[in-house]
């Protein structure tokens, strides 16, 4: 009743809000992926997509629909791997941002593991920059991070926006310098704030540096300051800073996955990591249950 082809597109469209990106992200005409929504949508006899020329948006169908494709897709490719006898070996290295220590990441992973429990996975967590370095040092094979800006290279995961957040209570004064809490250097969103703040001609200050998220998070909720984060995974007991305290735009961050040096013995693996993360990519900006 349902296709598999139609149900990946249903995911690339409901993780990027975007025909277009989901085309590119799928390497199929905006047609097809269309195409694809439309076939879904009558098969299940409901609208999945609310969407005009500007917004995509899930309805409460499309919502529902997201659990069951996941678990289709799924049952679908482990059934395909018994009967093709193939089995995941080697040592995989795998990188993720600390930006989905909060997230449902870890899910991804442990359905991961328990498919191919002859993978040998190896996860180091740590800033998107430092990532991109060991990535293009060779001592990673996949990785899941921010694109650096003007970049466009790696597997569109997931669109977000940047934006300032803090304590609920935390009041800026405007003729004082903006205190930052920030990831240290390579740290893409560190950057991305003082550069807009440099050409803002907004002084600023660091008022805490950490390579943890824990610890950032940790600061923000004493009122130390502000905070750039992605507006899709504020953690619990911070919110946006209010427009009236003036700070200047962050703009808009990618997630992608971007593949290393193609090692024999990681490959299929690495290939297989990537599909589960991009058909669980809409779990990125979703807390864990009970968070």
């Amino acid at each position: 009743m349902y296709e598999p082809a139609q149900l990946r597109t249903f995911l690339a469209v409901a993780q990027t809000l975007s025909f277009t990106q989901a085309a590119r992200r799928l390497g199929l005409r905006q047609s097809t992926v269309s195409q694809h929504v439309r076939r879904l949508e009558e098969a299940t006899g409901r609208r999945l997509f609310t969407r005009d020329t500007h917004h995509v948006e899930l309805t409460e169908d499309g919502e529902a629909m997201l659990g069951f494709a996941r678990t289709i897709l799924r049952a679908h490719e482990r059934a395909a791997a018994f009967f093709t006898g193939t089995r995941l070996r080697g040592r995989l290295r795998f990188g993720a941002s600390e930006d989905f220590v909060l997230t449902r990441l870890p899910e991804i992973l442990e359905a991961f593991r328990r498919d191919h429990p002859d993978v040998e996975l190896e996860l180091t967590v740590e800033l998107s920059g430092t990532l991109h370095q060991q990535l293009e040092a060779g001592r990673l094979d996949l990785v899941l991070a921010k694109r650096r800006p003007g970049d466009t290279h790696g597997e569109l995961v997931w669109q977000s926006t940047l934006t300032w957040i803090g304590a609920p209570s935390l009041r800026l004064d405007p003729d004082r310098p903006v205190p930052l809490i920030v990831f240290p250097p390579p740290g893409i969103t560190r950057a991305r704030a003082l550069e807009v703040l440099e050409e803002d001609g907004r002084p600023w200050r660091i008022a805490c540096t950490s390579g943890s998220l824990s610890g950032l998070i940790a600061a923000a909720r004493a009122g130390l300051g502000v905070m750039p984060h992605t507006r899709g995974l504020i953690p619990p007991g911070l919110a946006p800073v209010p427009a009236k305290a003036g700070l200047p735009e962050l703009g808009g961050v990618d997630f992608v996955l971007l593949h290393g040096r193609r090692r024999a013995t990681a490959q299929d693996a690495a290939d297989a990591l990537a599909a589960a993360i991009l058909a669980g990519g809409d779990r990125l900006h979703r807390p864990p249950v009970g968070s």
